[in-house]
């Protein structure tokens, strides 16, 4: 009994190529970002208003 299984879609080699590429980029993208984020300075008036809350 088949349960769709051997209908399943095949990529084509070209496209699955592509595939890891851009998830490569996509990720070298968002560790970019992220790592710019972490690097950025706090504002001093945003340090004032954390100081505050002791």
């Amino acid at each position: 009994m088949s349960l769709g299984h051997d209908t399943e879609k095949t990529v084509p080699a070209s496209k699955s190529a592509k595939v890891p590429d851009k998830d490569q980029q996509m990720g070298s993208a968002l560790r970019s970002v992220y790592q710019k984020t972490v690097d950025e300075a706090i504002p001093d008036d945003l340090l004032d208003l954390l100081g505050k809350l002791d």
